[in-house]
């Protein structure tokens, strides 16, 4: 028996006499809310994420922009980006798989989205089409991530009704930063230290 079976079979024996009443557990949170495009711009301010507000005819012009401000020319595009953002860059594909030296050396990556959340600032992949693979958005030090008017939702429950709980699901609120001891605030510790979002503005 390994250890895992071992742990699993202890666990198991030690809850095999809990009563089982079969009532239902109380869900009686809030389950969405007004939140929108105003305020995930909100959060994204105050993560110190930057926001650029685009329409879909010029998107294409917004993203390689965007990376030509930010001096970014070797640029990872996950399968699905579509061509017309990388015209001007160094495109990087993912195949065969990148490894992690040639994801810390390059400019950044560029990527679509599953959603957004207004109420907490958050984009979420889910590894699909213009996603890629968890590690292409964790290691370099650049994401720049596009999102379209349709895929903002209000709350996370919301967000969660919507998502294949099935897939590699990443969540994402601003740069990656966190905070030690001293209260000293460091950016880019597991994650992108800077975060551009395009925002996509609703076909008329």
């Amino acid at each position: 028996m390994s250890a895992r079976d071992e742990v699993l079979a202890r666990v198991r024996s030690a809850i095999a006499s809990a009563p089982r009443d079969g009532r239902a557990i109380p869900r009686e949170y809030r389950a969405t809310t007004q939140d929108g495009l105003d305020a995930f711009l909100e959060r994204l301010a105050h993560y110190d994420a930057r926001a650029i507000q685009t329409t879909p005819g010029d998107l294409d012009a917004t993203v390689r922009a965007t990376l030509e401000q930010r001096d970014a020319r070797n640029i990872i595009a996950p399968d699905g980006v579509p061509g017309g953002w990388l015209t001007t860059v160094n495109p990087i594909h993912d195949n065969p798989p990148l490894d992690n030296d040639a994801l810390d050396g390059s400019d950044g990556v560029v990527t679509t989205c599953a959603l957004a959340i207004a109420q907490t600032g958050t984009i979420v992949l889910d590894g699909g089409p213009g996603m890629g693979r968890r590690a292409l958005t964790l290691l370099p030090d650049y994401h720049l991530c596009v999102v379209r008017a349709e895929q903002l939702v209000g709350s996370v429950p919301e967000a969660l009704a919507k998502l294949d709980p099935t897939r590699p699901l990443t969540f994402i609120s601003g740069p990656s930063a966190t905070v030690d001891i001293e209260m000293v605030r460091v950016k880019g510790v597991h994650g992108p230290r800077t975060l551009d979002v395009i925002l996509v503005a609703a076909r008329e």
